[in-house]
């Protein structure tokens, strides 16, 4: 016989501050998280404030575990947007930088270098290698994606 919460359980449950959320990743490729190894992805920007055009600082009170790594975000609904389609917010090449993988090698990502290219997230380095990412599209793109599937992650 399954127990019925009362309605002032369930309120309590959805206002109390919640944990981090973990959900199973089907990623082996680990993500940048800083030249340590332990920071937040995406150097703690909310991964899908991006897709509206900002790289916003996420909340360390809001966030969520995935593929090993902690993601924050700005807003609970984009935490549930995530978590409702991780695949979609993740960055490419585990947030190495594009332009390095396009020459065959892992960089660090810079959160505020970015740009969304079709539906995907891609961080880069510097501005530079932006504008190198950019100047060798789509060859860079296709250099980088290979060379990342190739990968021993």
């Amino acid at each position: 016989m399954m127990k019925r919460l009362s309605v002032l359980g369930v309120l309590m449950m959805l206002v109390a501050p919640l944990p981090a959320l973990a959900i199973d990743a089907p990623r082996s490729a680990p993500v940048w998280q800083g030249a340590s190894g332990t920071e937040a992805a995406v150097g703690g920007h909310d991964p899908v404030a991006y897709f509206s055009g900002s790289a916003i600082p996420g909340d360390p009170a809001i966030s969520a575990d995935f593929g090993g790594a902690r993601y924050l975000f700005a807003t609970m609904a984009n935490r549930d947007a995530f978590l409702g389609d991780p695949a979609r917010y993740l960055p490419a090449f585990g947030g190495h930088c594009g332009w390095a993988a396009s020459e065959g090698r892992k960089a660090g990502g810079n959160p505020k270098v970015f740009r969304i290219e079709d539906g995907v997230l891609v961080l880069n380095c510097s501005p530079d290698a932006e504008a190198k990412w950019i100047a060798g599209l789509p060859g860079t793109r296709e250099r980088a994606t290979a060379w990342w599937a190739a990968q021993d992650k």
